[in-house]
């Protein structure tokens, strides 16, 4: 693969041509009225105790400062940061992932993440939530859109939840892959945007908001609005899943007090409640704020916001998670993904950052049956390109599929008898669960 890549803001104001022709082609006309094929809906009951958790790790983080370090590399290759051994013999971390690597018995990383759509923010953000590229005409719906569709609510609380907000600009105004897409505005998720760690968060009013969107999303009728009424009246006398302070304080403290750590701390109680999918967007923009988005100089980050502020807060949080799921029993039953939309330039560019690098990338995943304790896929010594069993980023799509218990082989049907795969071309990673 060309180690040469377009100019930032080249990519931020275009799509390459083979990019506009692909999105096209897939336009599928009336895949607006489409619906799932009953007989390839192959998922458990509605009273699942799937769950997935997305930590979606906005901006594209560095597979060489964080999952795929390669310490034997020229300066340029390496960059400034050093590599940690973790509890799992012979794999190394990035150095400010200290916690996470005693922690790595229970997860299995992926160094052989790849896509080969233009290298922009909106394009890995859709494949891995949607399992498809999107456009304004032709948007697709996400995997708790999905989920809504497929299994609907699970409990009295919505199907799939966002927090803290949607994403906003990451650079094309394209979607990211976080709506109801082609399927009613009933499937969509619902949104918090509020920030869990500002003193002015009201729970009781996230609450309220809950409910509406329970009865809005509902269909419609007396009867169907009776029964979200009573979902609602046992949400309320069961405790409120987005009032933190009914956690213990050293809990708090433990996921850090920052927005990211206490939105994975509610992400916990989501779950907990009977949310089936769960989002996590670790960053809202990429531009004129800290973030994975590292090219060197502002707007954006550097190497040493990755140290000072990135990595030690995605620790924190992610190690915390993993214990708290891990001591309720939780974990075998919630898939938890940490990814970013791409990985980073092998080489280190002039300003001392990298540049976007969609040809390969790391992921971690836990729970939900996963193996922890494995190494799936390897890059090449630079860090340029799957070496080893590469992964398709709707790969990683299919597999959070399988998490929930629907089989990622199911079909759409069109009104006119067309089959549509629920994933295209992919199925889920199954040497994960072995």
């Amino acid at each position: 693969m060309s180690t040469n890549r377009q100019k930032v803001s080249d990519t931020f104001t275009r799509l390459n041509r083979r990019e506009a022709l692909r999105m096209g082609a897939i336009g599928l006309g009336g895949l607006g009225l489409c619906r799932l094929s009953e007989a390839a809906t192959a998922v458990n009951s509605p009273g699942s105790g799937r769950s997935v958790i997305l930590l979606l790790m906005v901006g594209g983080p560095s597979q060489l400062e964080t999952w795929d370090p390669k310490p034997d590399a020229p300066t340029e290759i390496r960059g400034p940061h050093r590599s940690i051994a973790t509890k799992i013999p012979g794999v190394r971390i990035n150095e400010y992932l200290p916690k996470l690597a005693q922690r790595m018995d229970r997860l299995a990383l992926i160094r052989s993440v790849h896509h080969d759509a233009s290298p922009i923010h909106e394009t890995g953000q859709q494949l891995l939530q949607t399992g498809r590229i999107s456009t304004d005409s032709n948007e697709h719906p996400s995997l708790g859109a999905l989920a809504s569709h497929v299994l609907g609510p699970r409990g009295s609380m919505p199907t799939s939840v966002v927090l803290p907000s949607p994403i906003g600009n990451t650079g094309v105004m394209i979607p990211h892959g976080q709506s109801a897409g082609w399927l009613s505005a009933g499937h969509r998720p619902f949104v918090v945007s509020e920030d869990p760690n500002s003193p002015r968060f009201d729970p009781r009013a996230s609450l309220k908001k809950a409910q509406r969107f329970l009865t809005e999303t509902s269909e419609s009728g007396a009867g169907r609005r009776l029964v979200v009424a009573r979902r609602s009246a046992r949400l309320s006398s069961k405790g409120n899943p987005f009032n933190l302070s009914e956690e213990p304080e050293r809990v708090r403290d433990e996921y850090g007090r920052h927005t990211f750590g206490q939105s994975c701390l509610m992400a916990r109680r989501l779950v907990e409640s009977g949310v089936r999918v769960v989002t996590v967007n670790m960053y809202q923009t990429v531009f004129n704020r800290v973030s994975w988005d590292c090219h060197g100089a502002r707007p954006f980050s550097t190497l040493d916001d990755y140290a000072n502020e990135v990595l030690p807060m995605f620790d924190q949080a992610f190690s915390t998670l993993l214990d708290d799921l891990g001591r309720s029993g939780r974990l075998e039953s919630t898939m938890v993904l940490a990814t970013g939309e791409f990985g980073r330039s092998p080489k280190v560019n002039a300003a001392g950052g990298r540049d976007h690098w969609p040809d390969v990338w790391s992921a971690a995943i836990a729970g939900g049956g996963i193996r922890g304790g494995q190494v799936l896929g390897a890059s090449d010594a630079t860090a340029s390109s799957p070496a080893d069993r590469p992964v398709e980023a709707t790969e990683l799509f299919a597999t959070l599929l399988r998490g929930l218990e629907i089989d990622p082989s199911s079909d759409f049907t069109t009104d006119d008898g067309s089959q549509i795969p629920l994933v295209e071309n992919a199925t889920a990673i199954e040497e994960l669960f072995v």
